[in-house]
């Protein structure tokens, strides 16, 4: 043989090397988006990138590697469309902002974010931070610098005085100041422009607006609407314009309507959807991100004496056992559902707990499993290359034990997490 016949040679048998693959044999397979499991699958993965799903437990060839799931339910990578990546509730976290620096955030976020992605969730939309710092962890995880799933970030949320994400909302007023647009408080048809501009400048992918009062925040109500139909109108004409989307932060039914009526994408929590509401819903495909989990968590926490503020203690009470019902309501309607759980009021790497909850308001399993993945992916404008399990897809790939599909708490004890074709937990 010639010498560079064996160079050749050589460039060959490095080649195959390299193409090896990891093989995943699944037991069951759930694709994201048919309406029954297979059984006896296998996985290829080439790199980051799912090269085939094939019948059978598929044999190894020279360099592969098989990853044995045969007892285990695989499906694609898991999708939350409501987190708070920088902070997780406690009874003294209204202190937070008066000893937590942007360090201490940013830490935390990284914590939280290795938790969730360990959880099987491989993307979340991080609706409202401090100090921009899920946009910086989102460009931390993109360069493989810190483990976690990919962030779309909203940056720090909108509202107006005294809003549900006025940040000095309960403070002295000798300390309050009078935050603006770039501390996300906004007034009026210029403001509400300058900060939407503003976040496009920081880097957002989203914007997030409370366009009724809320739970946590030290203010009295948590329904009544916030903005006003001209400052809606104008902040999702100029998110627009920007290519961002918006998502609304809603209890009350006036809120909600407004805002859906003003184009927003996604309503959050939705307490007091009315059949109107779900009526506008579905006629402008709006989006609902339930966050059962949220609201019940709330709920249990509000009978524990001195947990909350004399002021969100009543909100807690009242609200969050009503999100369960509703969704309900909703699913029954018709209104497009996509995963959402708020975590960050309850416990990051809890987020599964979702899926029972939506079960219990009458979602079939496989139903609630692909809200969180296909219809996740299609919600966010990524389902050409996340959401479903298929050749040429990105190789975001979880599995639980058993079959989630008759026990649907088997969501809660993922074992198996791969993201862009790297293994982050195998038990």
């Amino acid at each position: 043989m010639k010498f560079f016949e064996i160079i050749a040679l050589g460039i060959v048998l490095i080649a195959g090397n390299v193409s090896a693959d990891t093989l995943i044999h699944a037991g069951r397979l759930i694709d994201g988006e048919s309406d029954s499991a297979l059984t006896e699958m296998t996985v290829r993965v080439d790199g980051s990138q799912i090269k085939a799903i094939e019948s059978g437990y598929v044999a190894a060839g020279p360099g592969d590697t098989v990853i044995d799931l045969k007892n285990h339910t695989v499906m694609p990578g898991l999708m939350d469309m409501h987190v708070h990546l920088t902070h997780q509730y406690t009874e003294d976290s209204r202190l937070n902002r008066f000893i937590t620096n942007e360090a201490d955030y940013a830490i935390d976020a990284v914590k939280y974010a290795k938790r969730t992605l360990e959880a099987g969730f491989t993307v979340v939309r991080n609706l409202g931070d401090a100090f921009n710092v899920t946009i910086a962890l989102r460009k931390a995880i993109e360069d493989g610098d810190v483990p976690g799933p990919r962030v779309f970030s909203a940056g720090k949320s909108l509202a107006t005085t005294g809003g549900h994400a006025d940040p000095t909302n309960g403070w002295a007023s000798h300390i309050a100041g009078d935050p603006g647009p770039r501390q996300g408080v906004v007034n009026g048809v210029d403001d509400v422009r300058k900060a939407v501009r503003q976040r496009y400048k920081d880097g957002a992918d989203w914007i997030k607006i409370t366009a009724t009062g809320g739970v946590l925040s030290v203010a009295k109500s948590g329904e009544n609407p916030q903005f006003t139909d001209e400052e809606l109108v104008a902040l999702v004409d100029t998110a627009a314009d920007y290519g961002l989307r918006v998502a609304a932060h809603a209890h009350g039914t006036e809120g909600m309507k407004r805002a859906v009526i003003a184009g927003v994408a996604s309503i959050e929590h939705g307490t007091f959807m009315d059949q109107e509401v779900m009526r506008l819903m579905k006629k402008n495909g709006t989006y609902y991100v339930p966050t059962i989990l949220a609201g019940v968590w709330v709920g249990e926490k509000s009978k524990i004496d001195g947990f909350f503020p004399d002021l969100v203690r009543p909100k807690a009470a009242a609200i969050g056992p009503v999100i369960k019902s509703t969704f309900a309501k909703a699913y029954k309607a018709g209104v497009p559902i996509v995963f959402g759980t708020d975590s960050g009021v309850s416990a990051h790497g809890d987020n599964a707990q979702e899926f029972s909850l939506m079960v219990e308001g009458g979602m079939p399993p496989m139903e609630a499993i692909q809200s969180a993945t296909s219809v996740a992916a299609k919600f966010l404008g990524i389902d050409d290359t996340h959401g479903t399990l298929e050749a040429n897809k990105q190789a975001d790939i979880v599995a639980v034990p058993g079959n989630p599909l008759d026990d649907i708490t088997a969501m809660e004890r993922v074992s198996f997490v791969m993201k862009a074709g790297i293994i982050y937990k195998h038990e």
